[in-house]
């Protein structure tokens, strides 16, 4: 079947080459044709885990407590005091004009909010109605000076410095997607725990393809909705200075730095490379071959991905770098060999140095290919779909490149003609058999080197931490970066958590270690027929005005008992550094006392929350209490920008708090919101790439075991790449750049290079080592052979990917630099430790005779 396959295509290539580019043309403009539909998805599910229960959950407390998303606007008024009557006019028109906009549900501001201080009521007149900032007679020395010391609005809506305001735009809830994803989650759980019949999986197929599309919409409307909100800010830039945060902010920003830089950046790198194909070659055809070759490949893989509606995300984004790296170095190996065969045999004609180039080619390209695939196939076991989705892309992709390479290559050199001027000027072999020498004559020097970069990786990697902060995503000099800031440093903080307190099985006594003298045993006088006065009064009468008074579900959580539980919680958040601001019933119990002047019992506070003002209750109740699940909610705020922020630590730490200071059951509290999921992304990235690496060690080392058939020469090449792979991870730990959703997959990145340039030097020295059975003549003739090959592809990939250090998209300078890295250590290891170890070892069978040539496959064979 082989054999047939072989015969088929080299019939194919060298026979019919016209009609093999007619089919990739016209593959080409049918991909084409499908990149207008290319996405970018920067939604929740693309950075939480598939099957996350944190993420039901999160959005379960989202729709019960009504809380959706936000943006937040910072204002600073330019031309005088923040309460000055014409900076407060300019407020009053940019929160109206805010408010008119399309998905905004409510904006609130220091000119609305409820003021308790300005002056102080009794609690008895707060039903007569509540004060504003807009309130005539209002105080504004007073109502700064609340929204400064308040425990409402302390760090929330106005800076220490009391001249920039935060206006808060609420977003509408939306229902019809929770709906949507909680009919699909449940379908999926029951699909994978007894099966779905044929109608629901039908269903399944139905709302999960519904959602999708409902999803996309909302995307695109959350975009257009921050580009609106922007367009806004700038009509005011002359009067106030204006930023803007805000969760679905980020997300645009950042879907709008990752296309810019796969425009910008891509078109740079194509040419760079370009460039430095143009410097290595010095021929034309020898540089649009390769890069025509990277653009079709980028051009049919993309245009495959959006004919299927398969989207990019954050973490897949630099997809289409990787795909012009491997492409790239297949079409440069195809291209030497050629190259070489050309100056080698001049008397062969187009159609022999198509084949042999391709048939020597062939067997290497194809492992290098499979172990590329081994090392990015260990992304799809990290249950993160967006990394699952990457997995398959770059498995699909490297498969395609490996294709189109073996089909443009040699059909386009069958249609060229032939050309063997040039082909011996190239002198770079010559830089390239310095590192020949450097592992022949200083051996102890390259051994010592690779040991000290092993040890200062393993140190370095235990340096790596996971965690990020959305903050270092972005320059310094950019708006994104300069609004969260400003929001974190002055207005309390930008990420939410929420905490969520269960009412007790046991509901706690409100003074620990006394009896109440009134209660009665629930056995004997506390039963009904104990009770004299149970039976129903016969001279009851029902109250006239019952029914025009809101009657009030009582709640554990608004007794002394239950607010002195979350406040004592409250309070420890408070202390947290790294927390902003914190809301929950304990701010409304604080401001209770205050303005009762001491404490209050049950009674007091059943009869204070009956005369709540609607306005209060919705600012200081509803979204804290759900009197329904008997349940309470903390909300707080997360500082983005402090450089010590541990997200899973943080989680630990509120929970050891609740569990072993307070006594709280762990079934009865839980937290959950954007920093819960994110947090849980990151620690699931840690465990299924980093523990599992060894894995892929143990699948690349049996791929090396089918190739060489050697277990010797399998561990030896496997050396390199653990060291390129130390390298980059070791300093990862010791530049401190951690490990998050962007720079995770480097480790697959570095071991999938590391992988191709230690398969083609083997392949090529054992080919070499045939002819005359010496170790060190053989190492010096692969050096100037594929060794140049490996050079070419090494310095264009790193000289193209430079470019990338010059984003303001702190990840893709990330990944320019470390991918650079990685092909240099890659490089460095197959060039120069490598060898040494060959000559070392000694892993290979002399050949029979010595100057006898030897059949490369059958000293595999043998081997």
């Amino acid at each position: 079947m082989l054999s047939a396959f072989k015969t088929t295509y080299e019939n194919l290539v060298t026979r019919h080459p016209k009609g093999v580019l007619v089919f990739v043309a016209l593959l080409t403009i049918a991909a084409a044709f499908g990149l207008p539909r290319f996405k970018i998805d920067a939604s929740a599910d693309s950075l939480t885990l598939e099957a996350d229960e944190a993420l039901d959950y999160y959005r379960e407390i989202a729709e019960r407590y009504a809380s959706g998303d936000f943006l937040v606007v910072t204002y600073r008024y330019k031309q005088g005091d923040l309460f000055d009557e014409a900076s407060l006019n300019t407020l009053r028109k940019l929160r109206d004009e805010l408010a008119q906009v399309q998905g905004v549900e409510s904006v609130q501001t220091i000119l609305d909010v409820p003021l308790l201080y300005s002056p102080k009521p009794e609690i008895s007149e707060l039903a007569d109605g509540i004060r504003t900032l807009s309130t005539p007679g209002t105080d504004k020395d007073e109502a700064r000076q609340e929204f400064l010391s308040s425990p409402i609005y302390r760090d929330l809506i106005l800076s220490p410095d009391g001249q920039t305001t935060a206006l808060l735009v609420n977003l509408e809830l939306d229902r019809r997607g929770l709906e949507l994803v909680r009919e699909r989650d449940a379908l999926r759980r029951q699909r994978d725990s007894e099966g779905l019949t044929e109608s629901e999986a039908a269903r399944l197929e139905e709302v999960s393809a519904t959602y999708l599309k409902h999803r996309t919409e909302q995307d695109l409307i959350s975009r257009e909705r921050v580009e609106v909100v922007r367009g806004i800010l700038d009509s005011y830039k002359g009067e106030a200075e204006l930023f803007l945060g805000g969760v679905s902010m980020i997300t645009a920003d950042m879907i709008a730095f990752i296309k810019s830089d796969l425009v910008v950046f891509g078109a740079g790198i194509l040419l760079f490379i370009i460039i430095t194909l143009l410097i290595i070659f010095r021929q034309v055809r020898w540089v649009l071959l390769p890069l025509s070759t990277c653009i079709v490949t980028a051009v049919v893989m993309l245009g495959l991905l959006s004919w299927l509606d398969w989207r990019l995300t954050v973490i897949s984004a630099n997809f289409v770098a990787l795909l012009l790296i491997i492409t790239l170095a297949i079409t440069i190996h195809l291209s030497v060999r050629y190259r070489e065969f050309a100056a080698q045999n001049p008397e062969w004609d187009r159609r022999r140095l198509a084949l042999e180039a391709v048939r020597f080619m062939a067997k290497p390209c194809l492992y290098t290919a499979l172990t590329t695939i081994v090392a990015f196939a260990s992304l799809v076991v990290s249950g993160i779909r967006p990394v699952i989705d990457f997995g398959w892309m770059m498995t699909i992709g490297v498969a395609l490149a490996l294709v189109l390479s073996f089909l443009i290559i040699p059909t386009v050199l069958m249609l060229l003609p032939k050309r063997t001027e040039g082909l011996g000027q190239d002198n770079s072999h010559a830089f390239t058999l310095l590192f020949s020498r450097v592992a022949e004559r200083r051996r102890a020097l390259v051994l010592l080197v690779a040991a000290a970069a092993a040890v200062i990786g393993a140190v370095g990697a235990t340096q790596l931490k996971v965690e990020n902060r959305f903050i270092d995503y972005f320059d310094s000099s950019t708006e994104i970066y300069q609004g969260m800031l400003v929001i974190d440093r002055r207005l309390g903080g930008t990420v939410t958590l929420d905490i969520i307190l269960d009412k007790p099985q046991v509901d706690e006594p409100a003074f620990e270690g006394e009896e109440d003298p009134f209660a009665m045993d629930a056995e004997g006088e506390g039963g009904e027929a104990g009770d004299p006065f149970a039976a129903e009064d016969p001279f009851a009468s029902d109250d006239p005005f019952a029914a025009e008074s809101e009657t009030v579900e009582p709640s554990y959580w608004f007794t002394v008992a239950g607010l002195s539980k979350i406040e004592r919680l409250h309070n420890f958040l408070e202390r947290q550094p790294e927390i902003g601001k914190v809301q929950s019933l304990a701010t409304l119990y604080k401001v209770a006392r205050d303005l009762n002047g001491g404490a209050l019992n049950d009674f007091e506070l059943a009869v204070a929350r009956t005369g709540l003002p609607a306005e209060i209750n919705e600012v200081l109740v509803e979204p804290y209490l759900s009197i329904e699940h008997s349940q309470a909610r903390i909300t707080l705020r997360v500082m983005e920008t402090d450089p010590n922020l541990r997200r899973d630590e943080l989680i630990q730490r509120i929970y050891d708090y609740a569990h072993d200071d307070m006594g709280i059951a762990p079934e009865n509290i839980r937290q959950t919101g954007l920093l819960v999921l994110y947090n849980n992304m990151l620690q699931s990235l840690f465990k299924s790439q980093i523990l599992t690496l060894g894995a892929v060690f143990v699948g690349i080392l049996l791929m090396f075991l089918v190739l060489f058939r050697s277990l010797s020469i399998a561990i030896i090449a496997l050396v390199p790449n653990m060291l390129a792979a130390a390298v980059v991870l070791g300093g990862m730990g010791l530049a401190g750049i951690p490990l998050d959703m962007m720079t995770i997959t480097i480790a697959a990145i570095t071991v999938g290079i590391g992988v191709d340039h230690a398969i083609h030097y083997l392949y090529r020295f054992r080919s070499e080592f045939a002819k005359d059975g010496d170790y060190v003549a053989t190492m010096h003739r692969s050096h100037a052979t594929i060794g140049r090959a490996m050079f070419y592809t090494a310095i264009t990939i790193i000289a193209g990917f430079s470019i990338l250090a010059l984003s303001k998209f702190v990840p893709s300078i990330y990944f320019g630099l470390l991918t650079a890295l990685a092909m240099s250590a890659a490089l460095l290891g197959s060039l120069t430790l490598l060898p040494l170890l060959l000559l070392i070892f000694k892993p290979l069978r002399s050949p029979e005779a010595p100057g006898k040539p030897e059949l490369v496959g059958e000293g595999l064979a043998r081997a």
